[in-house]
């Protein structure tokens, strides 16, 4: 199958989203939308099936293109550096779509981790952050700590509260990521959020969580 004509008219991406709704796409046939056109031999549906398969015996994750990169995606027969471009920015656009805005009022875990789950999931490295709120868990505002490698970050505790002082808040959360996609927490993040905890007292901050994110999954060491 080398064109999109070929194809049925009523089972064409294009036709069946514009009939139907995008709901009823597969994966690949809303991927060969974003490919747009094929190669002499292989049509924009085959591309996109293609570039699905990558991602081995999970078709229906699509999150692997949030992590792909530009040269791995131009590796794909029919795929240049304009359509693997065009790919990352529909991933980052989706990373962005579910990530909340700030002054929300965090009201339970499940806010913080839908706040970063999406972002940090599919980290390569590790990533710390921090959230500062206010007496009634309204976020001021959140910052990036520290991005180490694959296996740790080296962090201080007084880089963590510096900000938190500075601009008087009350609470805060901390959320890191767990790049192997295990979110229990090791006995390295457990002492180093107890030292944080005791610390934080001291300077009449309270640390109200400390998220791990793993792959879907998340703990809470608090």
């Amino acid at each position: 199958m080398a064109n999109i004509k070929d194809i049925p008219e009523i089972e064409r991406p294009y036709e069946k989203l514009l009939m139907y709704g995008e709901k009823f796409l597969t994966n690949s046939e809303l991927l060969s939308i974003i490919i747009k056109t094929g190669t002499k031999d292989k049509s924009a549906l085959e591309i996109a099936q293609n570039l699905i398969n990558l991602n081995g015996n999970n078709q229906k994750n699509l999150r692997f293109l949030q992590i792909i990169s530009i040269n791995e995606l131009k590796k794909i027969y029919g795929i240049g550096k304009v359509k693997a471009i065009e790919l990352k920015a529909v991933g980052e656009i989706a990373k962005r779509m579910v990530i909340q805005p700030k002054n929300d009022k965090i009201k339970s875990k499940i806010d913080i981790v839908g706040l970063f789950m999406n972002e940090l999931q599919n980290e390569k490295n590790e990533i710390l952050k921090i959230v500062l709120l206010n007496n009634m868990n309204v976020i001021q505002k959140i910052l990036t700590i520290a991005v180490g490698n694959e296996n740790n970050i080296a962090i201080n505790i007084k880089t963590i509260l510096s900000e938190a002082v500075k601009m008087q808040i009350p609470k805060i959360i901390l959320v890191h990521n767990h790049p192997s996609g295990n979110a229990m927490p090791s006995n390295i993040d457990l002492n180093f959020t107890n030292k944080l905890k005791s610390a934080a007292e001291l300077l009449d901050i309270q640390l109200l969580d400390h998220i791990i994110i793993g792959d879907g999954e998340y703990k809470s060491i608090i």
